[in-house]
């Protein structure tokens, strides 16, 4: 495998923050790359905790793309970035691909239905061609590709809360002097011969670090390991089977399931709020528990407890209905 160009962690950097999407994550090992992609993103995690781009540096970065005529939603060539993190010393990687991400969301944008009109003013029918050509060409040398972030627009997708527990939650305010940053306090390992010293075992690597930041956006997100989550989203679709008919909800679930199949079983699964805490105010993000809501639905379902399930579902459908009603509001 080729290993990604690097960009300027500065190149679009600007001090607005732009909403409002969640994110899905995976953090892999490095054991998990190849050479010589292993050896980049160890580099790479390095590199100084103020040079390290966050979620918002990567979104705005999409979106300066889209201001040039004709825009360029997908980037000539595939990004050298990722987000990095740690746990118990093992040092953990999420490749961005911005690339095949630009792909996949055009192939999305295709399929729903959009008036002609609209979509060819969005993006040309020219641009559109050239880039499923480009995409297509690309996918005969690298068919097994997936990308290691999904995401959705203006709210949370159910079947993502089913991964993880409340116990799992991590809410910190705005401008909490305890909030946590993934940053790298020390060297992280290179990639050596076995498993145990490419993950970083041992060593001081990188990780989740208090201090004070004055002004820092809330955050609230959940993490978990792999087995965990696949753990979890079994049980969840046996629960769903044994009480519903095939439907959305379960082939979300296989979806889910299926791609993380594709990852490394020491791999860390985080659920970012991202920028829909700046589209929640502060007394809502405090309140919501929304993976303990889903939680409590699929064990009535257990149960057989079908009146239950419908009120956890209805608090959870109601709390994401008013985030979802601000994408509309003048």
């Amino acid at each position: 495998m080729s290993v990604p160009s690097s960009e300027s962690s500065a190149s679009a950097a600007s001090s607005v923050l732009v909403p409002y999407a969640s994110y899905l994550r995976v953090y892999e090992p490095l054991a998990a790359f190849p050479e010589p992609e292993r050896s980049h993103w160890a580099r790479y995690a390095r590199r100084p905790v103020a040079e390290l781009p966050d979620a918002q540096t990567e979104l705005r970065r999409s979106l300066a793309a889209l201001v040039p005529v004709p825009p360029v939603p997908v980037p000539a060539e595939e990004s050298g970035e990722a987000f990095v993190t740690a746990v118990d010393g093992t040092v953990l990687i999420c490749p961005w691909r911005t690339r095949l991400r630009g792909w996949l969301a055009l192939a999305e944008l295709e399929g729903q239905a959009l008036p002609a009109p609209l979509l060819d003013a969005m993006l040309p029918p020219v641009v559109r061609t050239r880039l499923t050509a480009d995409h297509e060409r690309w996918l005969a040398g690298n068919p097994d590709a997936r990308p290691w972030i999904r995401d959705a627009a203006w709210r949370v997708p159910l079947r993502w809360f089913v991964l993880f527990t409340d116990e799992e939650r991590e809410y910190v305010p705005r401008g909490a002097a305890d909030a946590r940053v993934d940053a790298g306090t020390g060297p992280v390992p290179d990639a050596r011969g076995d498993a145990g010293e490419e993950e970083g075992e041992g060593s001081e690597g990188t990780g989740a670090v208090a201090r004070p930041v004055p002004g820092a956006a809330p955050v609230l997100r959940y993490r978990t390991s792999m087995a965990q989550a696949r753990r979890r989203l079994a049980r969840a679709l046996k629960a769903l089977r044994e009480s519903i008919e095939e439907g959305p909800m379960t082939e979300g679930l296989v979806d889910v399931g299926r791609w993380l199949e594709e990852f490394h079983p020491r791999a860390l699964v985080e659920l970012d709020y991202g920028g829909l805490v700046h589209a929640v105010g502060a007394e809502a993000l405090a309140a919501d528990h929304s993976a303990a809501d889903v939680a409590e639905g699929i064990e009535a379902l257990r149960a057989g407890d079908g009146d239950g399930a419908m009120a956890a579902y209805e608090r959870f459908a109601e709390r994401w209905r008013a985030v979802r009603d601000l994408q509309f509001a003048n």
